[in-house]
């Protein structure tokens, strides 16, 4: 500290009575402290003897802020008119080539910034570090009160509250801040504690300070607040355009103000990974952000490509796997600038000051997918070390949500074309109903479901309507779904009815779970309705296990769900299925469909069934129309399910069309039947297909006649094709083989093979049919 002169006067009894600027910048005591009080209170230690008798030596005084101060002092008597003492002028200055004490070396020395103030709030004492902080010496700062040397902002009225509340409340106060400083050119964290100073009685003479630079550790945890905000706020969704988009929040402004992120063109789609090229990186701009709204400082629109060079930033950092960065001056980032600017040099403006980037290589599994870029226009700092150690432990949890939302995107299109592969693509082939279909995979995180649907042509002219689900969601559904709808289609083949085809389904489905090879677990969960309608008799016959009920609109009547037996789902096993079978006016509209389609977590299933009746019975102009209207009314803005809809309206074959004949099950009628069969070919004009009628409806009686059992009937059904059917009360079904050349019969059902389109044979209540199907001749 600078050497100061200081002057006191003190009259005969001691008591001080003058007390000069000097004494006040020695000592810390302002003279209303000091005058009226007794100068040996200043005193640290008793006077020695030798200097009280010369009036002059070397003293120990106590500061303000209770350090020792030793001072050379000084007396001269101010004598009265009778030459006595009436008082003395002494006059002190620090003690030439005295040493500091111990505690003065340690407060000037400390590396935390230190200051004492007396209750005024002006400064009484400043340690070098202080002074270096406030960009000020000591002797600038003595004296003045606290806010003449601070700009007028919020946090120097903070401190300077700060101060008041510890100098009027003698409680020490301890607290934190983030803010600039006079004499730094960026701003930083402080822990700041005060405490009051106390005299030998108690009372509060002034306030001392401590206030350490806490800026690494503020930055140090702000970086661990914005990893944790990032693992709650980044993969919040699996769309990897919106994962981009929250890491560009996370890293602005708190990081960066100007950020983007570029990924590799496959990312987006669903090819597979190529090799990082060495040289130039085409990448695809699919988020950035800025502090400036509209983000202007951008080079690079959404969804357009940049090329980045080997040498740059982005490319280095992708090619070498680590945060890269540049300054300001660097050769590198001058290039990167020069280039933003012609390349969008209306930007230019909001790309002054830009000192700092710093590139991110986003890697997830080994599998570099882009880069993050971070620029800083406005905050003064440069990117440095530990700046790329955040950035990559960011970029990398990023990576991990980029490639989830990917990879979830890769397998979603993979099930979803599986699916669509598995699911009819046409309905042609019957003339039964007429039908209209809707498949609407959900979007939800789980993926697409299990849902199928099918129409499959039977034998008379009948159709089998079915529907379907398997509870999971993903490609293993996907493909227990196939197998299903499969077993369904050989099992409909077979011409069981409902109640018996889901039984055989429901063992499939249980030997299926049994094998611990084969992980089908999704296929427990599966439900499923089969209906089949005749068009002939116009019955509907149908069964369910553990499905919605289907719902029917008959002619002039609102819609209403078909009240069945409910069964349980496939893969129960041991329960049975009960059928259920209705008189179907024709122009009936039957609907089947998936739970999706009426049950949801935040929905009544009672109400969505009320809202598809409801629709169903509205009027359309076809059922494509009303397919869209019911999906419109019943379905919510995002569905957590998928959802299957098939819509079918019936038709009948009327009398005109069917002819039937009970056959006297004796050969000699043979031929009268296959008269009455040619006559009947004849009113329908078919005279084209009677030689081949002909010879079906004579093997088929006969072997009837010969192998099966009474009664006996045929009947043609004039449909897209012309079909016959041979009836007998026998079970036994028919096998084709191979006749040796002497034998005389065993040819029949060969003959009828080779002539017909297809031919085929089913159980009834009553026996079994045989039946064939040949085309029609063109008209």
């Amino acid at each position: 500290m600078e050497q100061v002169s200081a002057v006191a006067i003190v009259d005969a009894r001691g008591i001080v009575v003058g007390w000069s600027e000097g004494a006040r910048r020695l000592t810390g005591h302002p003279a209303e402290d000091v005058v009226g009080r007794p100068a040996r209170h200043l005193l640290a230690e008793e006077v020695p003897p030798e200097a009280v008798a010369a009036l002059a030596g070397t003293v120990v005084v106590r500061h303000r802020d209770g350090s020792a101060v030793v001072t050379g002092l000084r007396a001269c008597p101010v004598l009265r008119a009778n030459g006595g003492p009436d008082g003395y002028v002494v006059s002190a200055e620090p003690a030439a080539g005295g040493e500091p004490t111990l505690a003065e070396q340690a407060f000037q020395q400390a590396s935390v910034s230190m200051s004492v103030f007396d209750t005024r709030q002006r400064y009484l004492r400043v340690n070098g570090a202080a002074c270096q902080v406030m960009g000020v010496p000591e002797e600038g700062l003595l004296g003045r009160p606290f806010p003449e040397t601070v700009e007028d902002a919020v946090h120097s009225r903070g401190f300077h509250q700060h101060l008041r509340q510890v100098a009027e409340t003698g409680q020490p106060v301890r607290y934190e801040s983030f803010t600039g400083a006079p004499a730094l050119n960026r701003e930083h964290a402080w822990t700041t504690e005060m405490w009051p100073v106390r005299d030998a009685t108690g009372q509060v003479t002034g306030v001392a300070l401590a206030a350490l630079d806490s800026t690494e550790q503020y930055w140090a945890r702000r970086r661990l607040a914005l990893l944790n905000e990032a693992a709650a706020g980044i993969g919040t969704t699996l769309d990897v355009v919106r994962t981009a988009e929250e890491l560009i929040d996370v890293l602005v402004p708190q990081f960066a103000d100007f950020a983007s992120v570029d990924l590799l063109d496959w990312v987006l789609g669903a090819d597979e990974p190529p090799a990082v090229p060495v040289e130039e990186v085409v990448l695809r701009r699919v988020a950035h952000g800025s502090f400036t709204e509209g983000t202007p400082e951008a080079a690079v629109h959404l969804g357009e490509t940049d090329v980045y060079l080997a040498a740059s930033a982005p490319a280095r950092a992708m090619r070498e796997g680590r945060a890269v960065y540049c300054h300001a001056g660097e050769p590198e980032f001058m290039r990167w600038v020069a280039e933003r600017n012609a390349r969008a040099p209306a930007g230019r403006p909001y790309r002054r000051g830009v000192h700092s980037m710093i590139a991110v290589p986003l890697r997830a599994r080994g599998t570099t997918l882009g880069v993050a870029v971070g620029v800083r226009i406005t905050r003064p700092e440069d990117y440095r070390g530990d700046d790329v150690v955040f950035a990559e432990e960011l970029a990398s949890r990023a990576a991990v949500c980029v490639d989830n939302a990917r990879r979830f995107a890769r397998e979603r299109m993979t099930a979803l074309a599986l699916q669509h592969s598995l699911l009819p693509r046409g309905l042609a082939g019957q003339a039964a109903v007429e039908v209209a279909h809707r498949y609407l995979p959900c979007g939800s995180l789980a993926g697409i479901g299990g849902d199928w649907f099918d129409v499959i042509p039977l034998s008379g002219s009948r159709v089998a309507l079915v529907v379907g689900d398997v509870v999971g969601h993903g490609i293993q559904s996907s493909a227990a779904m196939g197998r299903l709808r499969t077993a369904v289609r050989t099992l409909a083949d077979v011409d069981l009815p409902p109640d018996e085809l889901l039984t055989h389904l429901d063992d499939l489905v249980t030997h299926l779970a049994g094998d611990h090879h084969a992980e089908e677990i999704p296929e427990l969960g599966a439900t499923c309705l089969y209906a089949v309608y005749d068009p002939v008799s116009r019955r509907l016959a149908l069964a369910a296990a553990g499905h919605p009920a289907p719902a029917v609109v008959l002619p002039g009547s609102g819609a209403e769900l078909i009240t069945t037996t409910p069964g349980p789902p496939l893969g129960v096993g041991g329960l049975p299925f009960e059928a259920t079978e209705l008189e179907l006016p024709e122009g009936s509209l039957l609907a089947l469909y998936t739970d999706g389609l009426v049950e949801d977590r935040d929905r009544d299933v009672d109400r969505a069934t009320t809202e598809l009746c409801r629709a169903l019975s509205a009027s359309a102009a076809s059922l494509e129309d009303l397919s869209d209207g019911v999906l419109k009314a019943v379905l919510p803005e995002e569905p957590s399910d998928d959802v299957a809809l098939l819509l079918a309206r019936t038709r009948a074959l009327g009398a005109d069309r069917v002819a039937t004949w009970d056959v006297t099950p004796d050969p000699a009628h043979v031929a009268a039947t296959r008269q009455a069969a040619t006559e009947q070919l004849a009113a329908w004009g078919l005279q084209e297909a009677a030689f081949v009628t002909e010879l079906v409806v004579s093997e088929l009686v006969t072997n009837a006649i010969r192998y099966g059992e009474p009664p006996v009937k045929l009947r043609l059904i004039r449909d897209q094709a012309l079909i016959c059917e041979v009836s007998d009360g026998s079970s036994t079904s028919p096998h084709l083989r191979r006749a040796h050349a002497f034998d005389e019969g065993g040819r029949g059902l060969l003959l009828v093979a080779q002539l017909t389109q297809r031919w085929g044979s089913r159980q009834t209540n009553r026996g079994k049919t045989i039946w064939c199907e040949q085309p029609l001749p063109p008209c």
